[in-house]
């Protein structure tokens, strides 16, 4: 109030609560609405705080407390009302308090007939409504009734005093008890006549807010279950899909269609998923438990973000806000160093897991620890008796009557036309190689014996063009790789390998109103039960699988192979498939990571599949993030590649519930279009890019054989064996010394150790591949390489959580826990891969050798770039509002050296995506117990995207085709 200063305001309002005189109020009325007219919001607040609310709620009470009110001064007092009181958080509250509620309401009702009055007191009672126990007061004094008189069908008259009782109507309804009285009075089923009447009437769309404040008021009746059941049984769910349907495509009434959409949505019954339970298919009995029972996950979830909207500036992206609630204050807590969980006694078992520091350099050079087959136990022999048992189980298991595999058809066409595969011989013979390679892969019975020779060459002549990978060695470590489904099958690209693709692939592009479309089409086939197919055509729970025969014209499906996660696929509509996917063992949650094998497609087709029960409340897939696919005919014609696809990508949360009717997780459906290339191909469409623990075995291997012993140190171990019965690896990496002297031995022994893990959140393959690249780089030639092996003793375990990877899970171990929860006090028998690396970490630490660097590699679903989260101290009580003065504790700076060191020499590197804190919902995580517990300043996790970068040279841009 640049005129007019606080202590004339305060004058000016005391005054107005005085006066007697008509006149006078009239005249401060018309100043004060004068000054707030030319100013801004500010100027409002600015009058609020100076009891601006409380001097006109007292004038009201006045001037209106008299047999016959003086309209000429009730009038601007009750517009000035509701405009000051629109800012005031606290007018229903005061309102209520002067005794302005009731009084309003009856001035209305005396008012009726009178638009005018009638819209003055309307919009007086709006902004009362703000407070709901306001709202209530109304609904007991029969306010719903009064202010539905109002409110009539489409008419051209008194249109203000209509949109005034339609909004003040959706007001009162913020209280449930007024929705459901609303409910109980037939409101509903009105308001509903009323919409589709002022819809159909209003052909000039004039009176868009009056029937865009209907749908508010049915929004806020939906607010109750009475209220959505109401909307259903009144056949709301058609009226309002039939007007949207008539909306469609007019700019000027996307508010209306976001709205019924959203109405929509929120009124759609529930529908529980079609499985027998939602625990997972797969179980397995925990030493000292019986096998019923599954235990409960303590992470209490951080994906609570709902996003409603097509509003992609909507998300639960970080600022560092959001975990304000959730660190740590207890600076005791966080400078306290806990002592071991278990004696010193106990880690002498680990010294063999230190060869570098108690063996002789000609000792190390001559022998390996690495535990497995070695080359000669990987003769063609072996593997063609590993298959033949892989033939058997498979057999068994899908039947005599699948003696013809689907695959060794697909194949036919790509090979006979384009093979690049010239041997002697004419289509019919590639036609064969095709066949047998497939029949190789899978597991399956060849055609023809004698056609051996052929899948060597043709293995010979791909398969070398692959780095670190030998499908050899692959199946020879596949078959020694235990999986609860006991798997006899190998799934083709794991197999036979892959290479990256030729270019870089764009993010795809969303079209506007995507997730408008995907929810419609949901909808409509609520509305149009008959048009569903609702087919089963595949089920893990079937020992047959049905997709193969009994459903000639559907897609075929398959998943019991390593990393491969489907439960079940429902066929909705000719070319569209509902797939559901299968929990975590001995869960029935933790639903993200997909992987299956998908056949019998027509090309240049439209496929969509709509994966249904996905759990994270937002996904990159919003933002340009796409599943990937892996075709055999592109492998068998020269291009082996995993490429990203998929159009009309949406996630969005669904109407699914537990099948078990409970009240649980909201589900999520994940909607992509995808088009084959190849008729009668095998594809295979993944969440990310598959790394199978074989394929890790086959890495490990063939990396050992690949480096120069004379310069590199490389051993691979077994730290433990898993529940499942599989070896947790554990790689050393160091420069070999240049001579047998006892100062070149003695500064090997010397030099720091670097601990990095990877792979304990099974879904996180993205934290594999990067796995991948830093051995490769260790072990190389490059001088950063050499020096970085001279300098520090690298401590690698590359997959922490084999029995999770393997079995298709997305974040737990078989234990159904997640491992990354389980560091302050891991238990031996149930989590053995962290009671080992914490245990390790301790024997470290008690010869003196604590790492220098401890970091735990991991993805990220909902971020894009790379980052790091490490702690501090000062940072999280800073963060946190503690009232610590931080200035005075002294903390090593040093734990920012890395992601400075990084921000400078990695593009994709995201400093400003890092953070520091300690959250009390971590405090059992890698990261924060190394950190507390063994006093390792720089502990990391490294969180690397799914879904690339939007920064630096490798930015991706989106996809404008």
């Amino acid at each position: 109030m640049a005129a007019l200063g606080s202590s004339e305001l305060g004058v000016l309002l005391s005054t107005l609560q005085e006066s007697v005189d008509a006149e006078s109020t009239l005249n401060i009325l018309n100043v004060l609405d004068e000054l707030l007219s030319a100013g801004t919001d500010r100027r409002i607040h600015y009058m609020i705080s100076k009891g601006g609310s409380e001097a006109l709620l007292g004038a009201l009470v006045k001037v209106a407390r008299v047999p016959t009110p003086n309209y000429t001064v009730l009038l601007p007092l009750l517009h000035l009302l509701a405009k000051v009181g629109h800012r005031d958080r606290r007018i229903g509250q005061k309102a209520k308090e002067v005794g302005a509620v009731l009084l309003t309401l009856d001035l209305l009702q005396q008012n009726l007939k009178c638009a005018r009055r009638a819209t003055a007191c309307l919009w007086v009672l709006r902004v009362f409504c703000s407070s709901v126990s306001t709202a209530a007061l109304i609904g007991k004094n029969r306010g719903l009734d009064i202010v539905f008189k109002l409110i009539s069908p489409h008419t051209t008259k008194h249109i203000h005093m209509v949109k005034a009782a339609v909004d003040t109507l959706g007001a009162i309804l913020h209280s449930k008890s007024n929705s459901n009285s609303a409910v109980s009075k037939g409101y509903v089923s009105c308001l509903l006549k009323l919409y589709e009447d002022w819809q159909l009437k209003d052909r000039g769309n004039a009176h868009v807010p009056i029937r865009r404040a209907l749908l508010h008021c049915l929004h806020s009746a939906a607010k109750t279950a009475a209220g959505r059941d109401a909307l259903v049984a009144e056949g709301g769910m058609a009226l309002l899909f039939q007007t949207t349907q008539a909306c469609l495509g007019t700019k000027c009434l996307e508010s209306l269609i976001d709205s019924a959409v959203q109405l929509m949505r929120k009124c759609h019954p529930k529908r529980p998923l079609p499985l027998t339970s939602d625990q997972s298919f797969y179980s397995f009995p925990l030493p000292g438990k019986p096998v019923s029972s599954v235990p409960t996950d303590p992470e209490p979830r951080d994906d609570s973000f709902e996003d409603d909207s097509d509003d992609d500036s909507k998300t639960d992206e970080a600022d560092h806000g959001e975990y304000d609630d959730d660190l740590e204050t207890d600076l005791e807590k966080l400078r306290s160093r806990p002592e071991p969980d278990r004696p010193l006694e106990q880690l002498g078992q680990y010294v063999r897991l230190c060869p570098e520091l108690h063996h002789d350099f000609p000792d190390l050079d001559s022998g390996s620890e690495v535990e497995g087959s070695s080359d000669e136990e990987l003769d063609e022999e072996g593997i063609n008796h590993c298959k033949q048992q892989r033939i058997s189980r498979h057999q068994q298991e899908r039947g005599s009557s699948l003696s013809t595999s689907p695959l060794e058809k697909q194949a036919t066409p790509a090979e006979v036309k384009t093979s690049p595969i010239r041997e002697g011989g004419g289509p019919a013979e590639n036609h064969l190689k095709a066949r047998d390679m497939h029949s190789r892969c899978l597991g399956r019975p060849r055609a023809k014996q004698d056609s051996h020779s052929m899948v060597d060459r043709l293995l010979e002549r791909h398969g070398a063009c692959i780095p670190n990978h030998d499908p050899c060695k692959y199946t020879a470590a596949a078959a020694q790789t235990k999986s609860i489904a006991g798997y006899s099958i190998l799934a083709f690209p794991d197999f036979w390998g892959h290479l990256p693709p030729s270019h870089q692939e764009p993010m795809a592009s969303r079209k506007p109103n995507v997730q408008r479309q995907k929810v419609l089409e949901d909808i409509q086939h609520f509305l149009c039960p008959e048009d569903v197919i609702d087919q089963v055509v595949f089920d893990l729970e079937d020992p047959s699988p049905p997709g193969l025969f009994q459903h000639p014209d559907s897609l075929r499906f398959y998943s019991k192979f390593e990393c491969g996660n489907l439960r079940k696929v429902i066929r909705v509509r000719n070319c569209e498939y509902d797939l559901i996917l299968n929990p975590d063992v001995n869960c029935s949650e933790h639903l993200q990571w997909f992987y299956f094998e998908v056949s019998g497609m027509q090309a240049n087709v439209l496929y969509r599949f709509n994966v249904i029960n996905c759990e994270k409340g937002n996904s990159q897939f919003n933002y340009g993030m796409q599943p990937v696919l892996y075709s055999v005919c592109e492998a068998l014609l020269g291009r082996p590649h995993w490429l990203r696809v998929g159009s009309e990508i949406c996630y969005y949360r669904n109407h699914f519930c537990p099948s078990d009717h409970q009240k649980g997780p909201s589900y999520y459906t994940l909607s992509f279009d995808v088009t084959f290339r190849h008729s009668d191909d095998v594809c295979y469409l993944a969440y990310h890019y598959p790394y199978t623990f074989s394929t890790l075995q086959t890495h490990l291997q063939m990396l050992e054989q690949s480096v120069d012993p004379s310069k590199v140190f490389f051993r691979q171990q077994s730290l433990c064996s898993t529940l499942g019965g599989n070896p947790c690896p554990l790689v050393t990496v160091t420069a070999c010394p240049p001579s047998h002297s006892w100062s070149h031995l003695y500064q090997l022994r010397n030099r720091p150790y670097v601990v990095l893990t990877a792979r304990v959140h099974p879904g996180e393959s993205n934290a594999s591949w990067v796995m991948k690249g830093t051995l490769e780089f260790l072990c190389s030639s490059d001088p950063v390489a050499e020096g970085l092996r001279e300098a520090y003793i690298f401590k690698i375990l590359p997959m922490l959580n084999p029995d999770g990877v393997i079995n298709g899970m997305s974040r737990c171990s078989l234990n159904g826990e997640d491992l990354n929860r389980q560091w302050m006090k891991p238990d031996s028998g149930l989590s053995p891969t962290i009671f080992h690396t914490k245990g390790f970490l301790y024997y470290l630490s008690s010869i003196g050798r604590t790492p220098l660097v401890f970091c735990d590699y991991h993805g990220h679903s909902r971020k894009k770039n790379v980052f790091l989260y490490g702690c501090s101290v000062k940072e999280t009580l800073w963060q946190s509002g503690s009232t610590v003065n931080t200035a005075t504790l002294k903390e090593d700076p040093g734990y920012r050296t890395i992601p400075k060191t990084l921000d400078r020499i990695a593009p994709a590197f995201s400093f400003n995506s890092c953070n520091y804190l300690v959250e009390k919902s971590r405090e059992a995580t890698a990261r924060v117990v190394v950190w507390r517990e063994l006093g390792v300043l720089r502990s990391y996790t490294l969180e690397s995207t799914y879904n690339g970068c939007d920064q630096g040279i490798y930015k991706v841009c989106q996809n404008t085709q």
